[in-house]
C-alpha cells in the first residue's frame, strides 16, 4: 500500500528550490536573450570592436549575433614590437603598431597570424604569432 497516492506526481529532483522543472526547460521569453530585432551594425573599418563575421569577444554576447564568442588570451608583445594589420597577411594595410611588452588580447589564431585587440579597448586587427612571446 502506497502511503502517498500522488507520490508519482512529485518531482524526482529539486533544482535550486524550484520543484517545477518546466521553469528550467521553458524559461520566460522576457529575458535579455529574446529576439528583439536585428543586431546592431558595427563599423568594421573603425577597428575598435573585436567583432567579425564569425567571431566576437565574449563581451559582445547578447549584443551581436555570431557563430562563436571567444574569451581573450592575454599575450605579451615580444621585444621587437609588432605591426597590427587589417588582415592576416604581410601586404595588408597597417592599422597601428604595438610596443614591446604591450598586452595583446588574442581571440583567434590561424595560419601563423593572431586576431585580437590591443589591450582592453585598443585597436583590433591581425599580427604575426611570432611577434608574441611564448
Amino acid at each position: 500500500m502506497n502511503p502517498e497516492p500522488d507520490a508519482y506526481k512529485r518531482p524526482a529532483f529539486v533544482f535550486a528550490g524550484k520543484p517545477d522543472v518546466t521553469d528550467l526547460l521553458l524559461p520566460s521569453l522576457n529575458t535579455s536573450h529574446a529576439l528583439t530585432g536585428p543586431a546592431p551594425k558595427f563599423d568594421t573599418h573603425a577597428h575598435t570592436r573585436a567583432v567579425r563575421g564569425d567571431l566576437a569577444h565574449v563581451r559582445y554576447a547578447g549584443q551581436v549575433f555570431v557563430s562563436h564568442y571567444a574569451v581573450p588570451t592575454p599575450c605579451t608583445v615580444g621585444a621587437e614590437g609588432a605591426t597590427l594589420r587589417t588582415a592576416g597577411r604581410d601586404d595588408a594595410d597597417v592599422i597601428g603598431t604595438l610596443a614591446a611588452g604591450e598586452t595583446f588580447n588574442l581571440l583567434d589564431k590561424a595560419g601563423g597570424w593572431g586576431w585580437g585587440q590591443q589591450g582592453e579597448d585598443g585597436l583590433v586587427g591581425y599580427l604575426p604569432l611570432t611577434a608574441l612571446e611564448p
